[in-house]
């Protein structure tokens, strides 16, 4: 299915243990394994004595009781926040509840673009609407703590609120569920959008980073090759959309199983909101006919 990205899925990490994983990054990955979430979320911790948490998880009381034993007698300065999927920002305003620090990052949660009838948007993991920052960061703003500085990289596509955190003292980033090593990034309407994905890719590929911390699984190295990958891959994708319509088929139902043979049940549903996204950004694009706003029961065509 995504042969020509060369994932990597060796990541043995366990749950509820802090790990070093350079000088001013350590991580601890939640207990929510899943088809979507691989072995769990990870939360990073940027600096030592005067901390940020960036992405503190789902609603788990127990992952943040052993974030602040791990962290006991440091000072948790900043909550950061990459993007508004349950398995990413509800344990933030638990973090903030034990702690008193703020939280910063993305704004509240949004969809890409207008909702059509009966939508209620969603996505992967569910939208947090719950969140409410204390202070949202625009792209290019900058925190900073004792030896350390995160800087907001807006990179929509995910989500419409998603960003990515540079920290330049290592030249890394945060790429939370925008690039990650074990698996492609989930691009489900409303939430997300395949346009604004694939501007993301690109701007991620000219920037300078040596290393990605994602949110799911391990480093991406070698990342500007690897956002590359991403970006054939899906362009790829979209020219194997246009030859299912081409040969024929007019819904989304009919596109994935020849798109993604021998998928496991629990993705199709992803599979199916991805293929979506293509052709949403292709109707967009004028490429592509629907007979009224693109949805999963919508008919197209070529133009």
């Amino acid at each position: 299915m995504s042969d020509d990205i060369p994932f990597e899925r060796n990541f043995d990490s366990p749950a509820g243990t802090m790990e070093t994983v350079s000088p001013l990054v350590r991580r601890m990955v939640a207990g929510n394994r899943g088809p979507f979430t691989f072995t769990g979320t990870c939360t990073y911790v940027v600096g030592r004595g005067d901390v940020a948490v960036i992405d503190p998880g789902p609603e788990d009381s127990g992952h943040i009781a052993r974030l602040l034993a791990a962290l006991q007698g440091e000072h948790i300065g900043r909550i950061v926040v990459t993007h508004t999927h349950r398995d990413h920002s509800p344990g933030a305003r638990l973090l903030r509840a034990a702690t008193g620090a703020p939280i910063v990052g993305c704004g509240p949660h949004r969809p890409a673009r207008p909702l059509h009838a009966h939508e209620t948007g969603g996505g992967e993991g569910g939208g947090d609407r719950d969140h409410v920052p204390d202070t949202e960061l625009a792209d290019g703003e900058r925190i900073e703590g004792d030896g350390w500085t995160l800087e907001a990289v807006a990179t929509p596509g995910h989500t419409a609120n998603h960003l990515a955190f540079a920290l330049p003292e290592e030249n890394a980033l945060f790429s939370g569920d925008h690039v990650m090593a074990w698996s492609t990034t989930v691009v489900a309407p409303p939430d997300g959008a395949m346009g604004d994905y694939m501007a993301s890719l690109a701007r991620l590929g000219a920037r300078p980073e040596e290393v990605y911390w994602p949110g799911h699984g391990g480093p991406v190295t070698n990342p500007q090759r690897y956002v590359r990958a991403l970006a054939h891959h899906r362009r790829q994708r979209e020219a194997s959309i246009l030859d299912r319509l081409a040969a024929g088929d007019t819904r989304v139902a009919e596109i994935v199983p020849r798109l993604y043979e021998g998928l496991a049940p629990a993705l199709l549903g992803g599979a199916a909101m991805s293929v979506l996204a293509h052709i949403e950004d292709l109707v967009a694009r004028g490429v592509v006919e629907s007979d009224g706003p693109p949805s999963l029961g919508s008919r197209f065509e070529l133009r």
